[in-house]
């Protein structure tokens, strides 16, 4: 292979890298994510080898981890004291490891096209829903978080899950390949992917409308969602004086928005500023600087840590405490983030809790998802369906969630150490398949934003901005917001789970088998001289 051609499929699929980040946000040029793929796989079938195949398909999944992820740098800059160049090698680091996905997708397809010329249009969809599906990930993403947006397009979420959206677009990347490509897969790879992308549209406004109708009709609680835009102290350092001021700004924004008509106050996870103990009941007495409800007459939802005192570790759970202060629910957070929460092997390697930062890895995860009843003004029954964190964006979880039956979603979420520009709208992108997931309502409260309603069939209706406390702070702030009672989890996704990306696994490995068979050629007869 020339160094002009070297240099040319390096230049390709770093092209496909950058044109699959641009594509989600806060870039959200969400057409490219159907074209994005092309380059990629004009460099991986023309690679004179296997292995350079490989190299590329592994390099543009790492720009476009990186172009995703770049906000890993100052995260770890910022609040764990890494150098820049510390910082950088992390950030890479976490592109190779999440690249996985495009070298097995790229290993796939490869594997199959230097057998048997079948159609990117067939291969491309089922080898990235294989990629997506089996490489784990600390922050899950994948090429479906391009679509947020476009809710016509994400409705067969309900039936497939989200893996779904990026087989459809990868069906289109696949089919404008095979058309650019000519031969005789060209018209049928055209065909099809036109067929089924209509197919999908089509379903995205009937089902669109079906639920509209449903919720038309349904009531509504009034949900007031406090966004505080605290700045947390990192260094371990935590005054009365600020708990108090905290708590007192928590408790302004509250009767502020009750003011406005809430039936329900949420605040954002871990909001509350005092550790409270497991066994707690009944908020606090009026005479006492760490009551809850100061002024308050609406139940509240609060974020807080709690613990038991015969324990070093941790809750991070959400609080139910209704109109006379009494908690009548309790939820902790199951999906732990590693390596802020806990820490993968701690147990096994005790000595590691002398080397990190005090407090780090110190939660246990809950027992599992659970809902919250509630009874609103009207003497409707609330089915409360609490996730903390991104919890909201992990589709197995929330089918969890969904099967307990919920009649809105609770998000109780601190982006605080992200900034403002990029992960908090990638947050919000990947909550809204949520909602669809479970046909459901989903309120996201929010410290530094972004605070959303988010209608069953994943439209953003109502949101605030993204803060960063720590750079450009702004007051508690917060909104009001009406969400409709909505029973969820009567979906396919709920019933059925991850099927779709399973049975891309049972055909690649079949097509796989396949074209490893020896081709029979026509008989040959022996004549005699």
């Amino acid at each position: 292979m020339s160094a002009s051609n070297r240099y040319v499929g390096f230049g390709l699929a770093t092209l496909s890298g950058c044109l699959w980040f641009m594509a989600c946000p806060p870039f959200d040029f969400s057409f490219l994510g159907w074209v994005a793929a092309v380059p990629l796989l004009l460099a991986i079938d023309r690679a004179p080898t296997l292995k350079i195949a490989l190299f590329l398909g592994w390099w543009a999944g790492v720009v476009e981890t990186g172009g995703g992820f770049y906000w890993l740098i100052d995260l770890t800059q910022r609040f764990a004291g890494f150098p820049w160049i510390g910082a950088a090698a992390l950030l890479l680091a976490f592109c190779a490891a999440r690249a996985l996905i495009f070298l097995i997708f790229t290993g796939l397809v490869c594997a199959i096209r230097r057998r048997r010329a079948l159609p990117m249009a067939v291969l491309a969809p089922i080898a990235m829903a294989v990629g997506e599906l089996v490489v784990p990930q600390v922050f899950p993403c994948g090429q479906w978080i391009s679509q947020a947006w476009h809710p016509l397009v994400i409705q067969i979420t309900e039936l497939t899950g989200p893996l779904g959206v990026t087989a459809l677009l990868m069906l289109v990347n696949g089919a404008l390949y095979d058309v650019l490509s000519g031969g005789r897969w060209a018209r049928r790879s055209a065909v099809t992917a036109a067929a089924v992308l209509a197919a999908s549209l089509l379903f995205g406004v009937v089902r669109m409308r079906q639920v509209d109708q449903v919720v038309a009709a349904a009531p509504r609680l009034s949900i007031g969602l406090v966004q505080p835009n605290f700045a947390y102290a990192v260094d371990g350092e935590f005054s009365r004086e600020e708990a108090l001021r905290e708590l007192n700004a928590l408790q302004e924004q509250s009767r502020r928005l009750e003011r406005a008509g809430a039936q329900l106050i949420v605040w954002s996870e871990g909001s509350y500023p005092v550790t409270l103990p497991r066994d707690f009941a009944q908020d606090f007495p009026s005479e006492s600087l760490a009551m809850i409800r100061r002024g308050i007459d609406s139940p509240v939802l609060i974020g807080g840590d709690t613990f038991e005192p015969q324990q070093e570790d941790a809750y991070n759970s959400a609080l139910l405490l209704d109109a006379g202060g009494k908690v009548v629910g309790r939820y902790d957070k199951v999906r732990l983030l590693a390596f802020g929460e806990y820490i993968p092997g701690i147990e096994a390697f005790p000595w590691l809790r002398n080397i990190l930062p005090e407090g780090t890895g110190r939660f246990k995860a809950g027992a599992g998802p659970g809902v919250m009843s509630l009874r609103s003004p009207d003497g409707a029954s609330w089915r409360l369906g609490p996730v903390i964190c991104y919890e909201d964006l992990l589709p197995g979880f929330i089918r969890g969630v969904g099967k307990l039956h919920p009649d809105v979603l609770v998000n109780l979420t601190s982006d605080s150490w992200f900034g403002a520009r990029t992960e908090p709208w990638e947050h919000l992108a990947l909550a809204v398949f949520a909602s669809i997931e479970l046909r459901v309502p989903m309120v996201r409260a929010v410290n530094s934003g972004i605070s959303a309603l988010i209608d069953p069939n994943g439209r953003v209706l109502a949101k605030t901005y993204a803060d960063d406390p720590y750079r450009e702070p702004h007051d508690a702030d917060g909104i009001v917001v009406s969400a409709p009672k909505m029973p969820g989890g009567h979906t396919l996704f709920v019933a059925w789970g991850n099927w779709f990306p399973y049975l891309c696994t049972l055909l690649t490995a079949l097509i796989l088998v396949w074209v490893r068979r020896p081709r029979r050629g026509p008989a040959v007869q022996a004549t005699s001289a």
